[in-house]
């Protein structure tokens, strides 16, 4: 999900509405309500990202926690803002004119001035300890970026950072051994904020070509249990009725991608993240749909003190940068 950036008190109701276990939906009106430039408004911004991402008003309100008429509301302001359509739709879809795909660049560029402002102008500093979960999806993304921003604008909280599988993570939450976790939802639960929603897709390397007869056992590459990936993986394989066997069991994305480089077999991944060198498979391979995954950003029960609280809501802050992998370290 390509999302806006909120602003430092939305995010702080945001994060508080995570301390109180629920879900949180973004309200329409009171979130960066000031224009930038006075002429775009972030919340505009935002909801017109979501829809150039998921090329449908319907997508980007779930994504957004918002009414489909709000969404387009926001949008026809927007483009009554620029003096120009930004979308051409129709009964099937939905495209970005010329325009908009010059408002997209624009958009990315206010919205990160916006959390760079946000950053500056922090609030009273705040002390602590943090410990917090990432699932390796976000390792690609511009998280590394947030938190070294949080550290910078947080001198005084302590904190600890652990990467890992999102099954294990929600257990070390559920357990009290973590405050606050950014990963894959577990299919069919609706705990914390949904951060992004995102389809999963078989990847390979480029010269990878599944063996055409289904009866064969398809070669997997997968993280250990309690992976949701591997789950969801093996479940539609399951329900299709196609064989298939483990190729390589890896704990950490690096590799499970050294693996598809060589040539071993498949894998599941999220489809905005699809590590360089691997391709997505298409569609005429025969392989099952995985569906749709949601990540979220989940608090620990008693577990909402000021430092917890102020990394949930820099993260919310930024988490159209989530959305997108991380630019490549210059030389």
């Amino acid at each position: 999900m390509m999302t806006g950036v909120l602003s430092p008190a939305a995010a702080d109701r945001a994060a508080a509405r995570i301390f109180a276990d629920t879900a949180l939906q973004p309200t329409g009106r009171g979130v960066g309500a000031a224009t930038l430039g006075g002429m775009f408004d972030p919340v505009q911004l935002r909801s017109f990202l979501a829809v150039a991402q998921t090329g449908g008003f319907t997508r980007a309100a779930q994504r957004l926690g918002l009414q489909q008429s709000t969404v387009s509301q926001h949008v026809r302001r927007l483009e009554q803002a620029a003096g120009r359509r930004l979308f051409v739709r129709d009964t099937h879809s939905v495209g970005l004119t010329g325009e908009g795909e010059a408002m997209v660049g624009f958009a990315r560029s206010i919205l990160d001035a916006h959390e760079q402002a946000a950053e500056h102008f922090a609030r009273t500093q705040v002390r602590g300890r943090v410990r917090f979960g990432a699932s390796e999806d976000f390792v690609l993304t511009e998280l590394p970026q947030i938190l070294r921003a949080f550290r910078r604008s947080n001198p005084h909280v302590d904190l600890e950072l652990t990467v890992g599988l999102s099954g294990i993570l929600h257990e070390q939450l559920a357990d009290g051994r973590l405050d606050l976790v950014l990963a894959k939802r577990p299919d069919h639960s609706s705990r914390g904020r949904l951060v992004r929603r995102d389809r999963l897709v078989w990847i390979a390397a480029p010269d990878y070509r599944p063996e055409p007869d289904p009866a064969q056992p398809l070669p997997l590459i997968v993280f250990p249990p309690p992976s949701i990936t591997r789950a969801r993986a093996l479940e539609v394989l399951e329900r299709a009725g196609r064989p298939w066997r483990i190729a390589c069991t890896s704990g950490s994305l690096s590799g499970m991608t050294a693996a598809a480089l060589a040539g071993l077999g498949v894998m599941a991944h999220s489809r905005r993240l699809v590590p360089a060198g691997l391709r997505v498979l298409p569609d005429p391979t025969g392989l099952p749909e995985l569906g749709d995954t949601e990540f979220a950003l989940t608090a620990g029960r008693g577990s909402g003190r000021g430092a917890v609280r102020a990394l949930a809501a820099a993260v919310l802050a930024g988490e159209h940068r989530l959305n997108r992998p991380a630019p490549p370290p210059t030389s």
